[in-house]
């Protein structure tokens, strides 16, 4: 059984700053690429950061120079760092991960429950 847990969502002022965290537990081999994603009521889904394996990031320009993404591969969490944030990054943020459960399986995408960012203005 494999668990993506997150923490750290709530409500804050524009301008404002919040940590989010996600820890993976459970029995599995090994853990690829990490991500945050987002979904806003009526949208669809959206990545808002990814971290490989090896640190690489990548985000979408809507988030870029005010989140930050990062990862510890010894405790398998991940981590993003908003700040400046806009009522516009209101949303369920969700943790996902690539995870291998055996050495000899292919990965497959698991999520975290989400959690709720609120940002007033």
């Amino acid at each position: 059984q494999v668990q993506l847990v997150e923490s750290g969502g709530g409500l804050v002022q524009a301008g404002g700053s919040l940590r989010l965290s996600c820890a993976a537990s459970g029995s599995f081999f090994s853990i690829n690429a990490m991500g945050w994603y987002r979904q806003a009521p009526g949208k669809q889904r959206e990545l808002v950061a990814r971290i490989s394996r090896s640190s690489n990031t990548n985000y979408p320009d809507s988030v870029k120079g005010r989140f930050t993404i990062s990862r510890d591969n010894a405790k398998n969490t991940v981590s993003l760092q908003m700040n400046s944030l806009k009522p516009e990054d209101t949303a369920v943020y969700y943790c996902s991960a690539e995870i291998r459960r055996y050495v000899v399986s292919g990965e497959q995408d698991y999520w975290g429950q989400g959690t709720q960012v609120t940002v007033s203005s």
